[in-house]
């Protein structure tokens, strides 16, 4: 019996300091909201300009753009991320404070919402300046606010060196640990709009190749 009390004692005693190491990482961490475009101060910064497809809703908070509810229909924008010279690859230099400073760390220096018209003009535009007419397709995973997969996919367009025109589907996570059981389902809810995605990019003449990238519960 005593051993039995202290193995449940050290497995709960796990589990609280799981939880409060969980909590401080929430109340730490950097600024959000950090989509609020800024000034193009250092102009020989490394810059990626992506498509976002989403079935988010619109945000009213400045430099969020899309919460984590659902939306009913698609929306679309074009968002451009510069990257900081001094980086370590594979990070995401998040700015410690805001607005941004391109210097040290990601900055949005363009955010704008499209139309459909709109979004399919910018992917022919960009389909066009590939070297192989290849599109680059990212799905994040569970507990991704949308600011954390457009800053993510820029890193991971930047660091591979790839020349597809890059395309960012991101459905509405909550960006909560607790909150699993609602992104499974938004997942779900984002497949018929991600499959009229692939369609369109199956019909358009001008695309050679269509590669995805898929994390976690983004598969």
């Amino acid at each position: 019996m005593n051993i039995l009390n202290a193995s449940v004692a050290g497995h709960l005693q796990r589990m609280y300091l799981c939880f409060a190491l969980v909590l401080l990482a929430g109340c730490g961490g950097h600024p959000k909201d950090v989509l609020t475009p800024v000034a193009d101060t250092v102009p020989d910064t490394s810059r990626v300009d992506m498509l976002v497809a989403t079935t988010r809703a619109r945000s009213t908070v400045p430099g969020e753009m899309f919460t984590g509810e659902r939306a009913r229909t698609p929306s679309f924008a074009q968002i451009t991320v510069s990257l900081p010279k001094l980086r370590k690859e594979g990070d995401v230099a998040w700015p410690e404070k805001l607005p941004s400073n391109p210097k040290t760390d990601f900055a949005t220096l363009k955010a704008e919402e499209f139309d459909l018209d709109g979004a399919k003009g910018w992917l022919k535009a960009s389909v066009k300046k590939s070297t192989d007419h290849s599109v680059l397709v990212f799905i994040h995973g569970f507990n991704n606010r949308f600011e954390d997969s457009v800053y993510r996919f820029a890193q991971i367009v930047h660091d591979s060196n790839v020349h597809s025109a890059p395309v960012l589907v991101t459905w509405p996570s909550r960006g909560s640990l607790l909150a699993y059981g609602y992104d499974r389902e938004s997942t779900n809810y984002t497949r018929n709009a991600l499959e009229t995605l692939f369609q369109y990019l199956a019909k358009d003449g001008d695309v050679n190749e269509v590669n995805v990238l898929a994390h976690s519960m983004g598969n």
